[in-house]
């Protein structure tokens, strides 16, 4: 299975994203955002976490407009596998493939520092690793991740079931401790957590492997 990894100028955990992927026996190919088209054969588009064009107006409303992102949106509308981590969340929400926004964290202060989660739903392509209510560790690292939308918004995504991720206690701000959010087809998911800085032990924690293995393992069935 191929994954596509997408690099915006700022990016900076496209490589732990890329190796996550390759990690969970995935292969690698790796995008510049002033690239027209998808490989041939992309079977999952990951956007990667950082800073894109330096965060400038909004984060990610400069990334949201590249090259690539309208062969994403299409990529994604046809049914494609999309996961957007942290910037990448954001990316996904300017571009219209997410609802809602990430604003300023409510202390107003960057955060960096493992946090503990909740998977609120089993019923996607991306977290069948885990079990429904199941608490999970990552690390966050992000200035604007109070993830925000109006009632309309967090009732409909409640109802849908399209909740991926709740963080235990909100470090943040976020509506609803929401940490992850799906699209309506179920096959976009963005969240502000970095389960690719949690695939290894060594390194603070493996829970964010079985995402990754997960993915795969829905693709090619047992």
């Amino acid at each position: 299975m191929k994954a596509a990894v997408v690099t915006f100028p700022g990016s900076n955990c496209d490589r732990d994203l890329a190796v996550a992927f390759v990690r969970a026996g995935f292969d690698v190919v790796r995008v510049w955002h002033k690239d027209t088209a998808l490989p041939t054969g992309t079977d999952i588009v990951g956007l990667p976490g950082g800073f894109s064009h330096g965060d400038y107006l909004r984060c990610g409303a400069i990334a949201a407009r590249a090259p690539i992102m309208q062969a994403i949106v299409g990529f994604a509308q046809g049914g494609g596998l999309v996961l957007g981590i942290c910037n990448g969340f954001q990316v996904l929400v300017e571009s219209g493939l997410l609802p809602g926004a990430l604003m300023r964290n409510s202390g107003l202060k960057f955060l960096c520092k493992p946090v503990d989660l909740v998977v609120a739903t089993q019923d996607c392509p991306f977290l069948g690793g885990y079990t429904t209510g199941q608490t999970v560790t990552f690390p966050i690292a992000h200035h604007d991740g109070n993830y925000t939308a109006d009632a309309e918004t967090l009732d409909r995504l409640e109802a849908e079931d399209r909740v991926a991720l709740r963080y235990s206690q909100t470090p943040n701000g976020s509506d609803r401790d929401i940490a992850g959010i799906l699209s309506q087809n179920r096959r976009v998911l963005g969240m502000m957590p970095h389960p690719e800085r949690a695939v290894d032990p060594t390194l603070g924690g493996s829970d964010g492997a079985l995402l990754f293995r997960g993915i795969l393992d829905d693709m090619v069935p047992a």
